[in-house]
């Protein structure tokens, strides 16, 4: 089954620009290579930027929306021909090319196939560091994300919920196995929750198995307790 939830637009804008940080580029790469809605979209915004770029100055090509820029993607005359954004080679956060074919082995079993691009960061000895009952995290180290708060894998155990918290910046995540809902819908696998400070929202774990998740945030979240904010400086929340 293909996502149901995608980046919005202003997001896939920014992957097809090169603009996005190394943490939100390499959770973007996982879903595209899972995602053919985005996939078309990210084309479509590549061979359109190809064309700006060739006729158009960059001042009125800066003051261009992005709601503006899908509307000319949307017109029959702009759509691309099929290009191989699904089938570029994985890379990691720095854009360098790997061969996976080495690290199979050592690939965990909640790894999905689709999602080979953390395979530079995790393998199946990598442990969970607990954050709190039912909640585990894996925070991936690398020089490449210093402009990202924080990029991270988080299990949440089956019926668990997260605490309620809003966010000082932008997070994205990405559902790599399982799902949850919260006030915004119910995300399984693939899809990606691309949220924005004005969003509040308290995750819920389904119960039939884990919810792993990538997530990259460019600020600290904001917890309603005072339990979650106690903790937040030890876990880098």
């Amino acid at each position: 089954m293909m996502p149901k939830h995608h980046p919005d637009e202003a997001t896939l804008l920014s992957y097809a620009a090169g603009s996005l940080t190394s943490g939100a580029r390499l959770l973007m790469e996982c879903h595209l290579a899972r995602c053919e809605h985005c996939q078309a979209r990210v084309r479509e915004a590549e061979q359109l930027g190809g064309q700006l770029l060739e006729t158009l100055q960059i001042s009125p090509m800066a003051a261009m929306s992005e709601q503006a820029l899908f509307a000319l993607l949307d017109e029959p005359e702009n759509q691309p021909e099929q290009s191989d954004v699904k089938n570029r080679p994985v890379s990691a956060s720095d854009g360098r090319s790997y061969d996976v074919s080495d690290k199979q082995e050592q690939k965990p079993d909640w790894l999905p196939e689709w999602a080979n691009a953390l395979l530079p960061w995790v393998n199946k000895d990598t442990s969970w560091q607990r954050v709190a009952p039912g909640i585990s995290q894996i925070r991936l180290q690398d020089d490449s994300f210093s402009r990202d708060k924080a990029v991270r894998l988080l299990r949440i155990a089956p019926g668990t919920c997260m605490p309620g918290h809003g966010h000082s910046g932008s997070e994205l995540t990405l559902i790599l196995q399982g799902s949850y809902s919260d006030e915004t819908g119910r995300f399984c696998e693939g899809d990606v929750a691309d949220l924005d400070p004005d969003i509040k929202h308290q995750p819920i774990a389904d119960r039939d198995q884990d919810c792993i998740c990538l997530i990259v945030t460019d600020a600290p979240l904001r917890f309603d307790g005072w339990v979650p904010r106690l903790m937040q400086p030890f876990f880098g929340l």
